[in-house]
C-alpha cells in the first residue's frame, strides 16, 4: 500500500464529516523508495522509520565539527609539466637536510628521518595525478607537522606530556594547527639560544628572513593559484629555514 492509495475517495468523504478530523489536501511528507538489495524501504520525509543504527552513525559522522575533519587540500598547483618538475626538484633538499641532520640521540634521529619523510611525501605529491593527489597532499601536510613535532621534542625534552599527546591525536586531522603550535615553540627556543650564544645569531637572522619570505610565498601561493613557481619558491625558503634549525641540534 502506498501513501497515494492509503486513503480512498470513499474513505475520505466518510472521515471528512467526523468531528475533530481535518484532512489535508496534500501530505506534508514526501514519499521516496530506496532500494537496498532485494528490499524496498519506504521513507517519509526526513524520518528513518527503520531506525537503522548504521544510517544514524553515518549522519552523526557527516555532521561532525570542523576540528574533527581532515584538511581541505588545495590542488591548484602543478598546472604544467615544467611546474610539476620544478616542484619535485625543490622537494629534494629536504631529503638532503634529513640525511645530514645531527643524530646524536633518539629525538634527533626521529627528526632527521622525519625530514627525509617530508621530502619523499612532497615529491610523491607533486609527481602524482588524479584522485591519488588529494591523499598525498594530506600525507604531505601530515609529514610536515610530524617534522615540527620531532624538532620541538629534540630542542626541548621538557615539553609537557599532555601537549605531545594532544599533538599526536590532532596530527591526522589538523596537521596545520599542530605545525603552527610546534613551529612557535621552535621559534621561541631558537631566539633564546641565539640571544645566549653569539655564534647562532647569524643563523638566526637567516632563519628569520627565510621564515618571513616562506610565509609570504605560502600565502601568495594560496591567494594567487594561477601564478606559477610560487610553491617552488616556498620549498626553497622553507629548506633554508630548516637548514638553519639544524644548527641548534649540533
Amino acid at each position: 500500500m502506498t501513501p497515494e492509495t492509503a486513503l480512498k475517495p470513499s474513505t475520505s468523504r466518510a472521515l471528512n464529516g467526523v468531528h475533530g478530523v481535518h484532512l489535508m489536501p496534500h501530505s506534508p511528507f514526501s514519499f521516496q523508495e530506496i532500494k537496498q538489495g532485494d528490499f524496498n524501504l519506504s521513507c517519509y520525509g526526513a524520518f528513518n522509520f527503520r531506525g537503522d543504527p548504521r544510517l544514524n552513525v553515518q549522519k552523526v559522522w557527516q555532521q561532525r565539527p570542523a576540528c574533527l575533519r581532515p584538511i581541505n587540500c588545495c590542488l591548484n598547483g602543478d598546472r604544467s609539466l615544467a611546474e610539476r618538475v620544478v616542484n619535485v626538484l625543490t622537494s629534494l633538499p629536504f631529503i638532503f637536510l634529513g640525511i645530514n641532520a645531527p643524530r646524536k640521540n633518539l629525538s634527533c634521529k626521529l627528526y632527521a628521518n622525519s625530514l627525509i619523510g617530508v621530502g619523499v611525501a612532497s615529491s610523491l605529491y607533486h609527481a602524482s595525478r588524479g584522485k591519488l593527489k588529494k591523499y598525498l597532499r594530506w600525507a604531505d601536510y601530515t609529514m610536515i607537522a610530524t617534522a615540527t613535532v620531532c624538532l620541538s621534542r629534540a630542542l626541548r625534552n621538557e615539553n609537557p606530556k599532555l601537549l605531545m599527546a594532544a599533538s599526536a591525536l590532532c596530527l591526522p586531522v589538523q596537521p596545520l594547527m599542530v605545525s603552527a603550535v610546534h613551529t612557535g615553540l621552535m621559534e621561541v627556543a631558537f631566539a633564546k639560544r641565539a640571544f645566549q650564544d653569539p655564534d647562532l645569531r647569524m643563523a638566526h637572522n637567516v632563519h628569520k628572513m627565510s621564515s618571513l619570505l616562506g610565509a609570504a610565498l605560502f600565502i601568495a601561493d594560496d591567494t594567487f593559484p594561477e601564478t606559477p613557481f610560487l610553491h617552488a619558491g616556498w620549498h626553497l625558503a622553507a629548506a633554508v629555514g630548516v637548514g638553519t634549525c639544524n644548527k641548534l641540534l649540533e
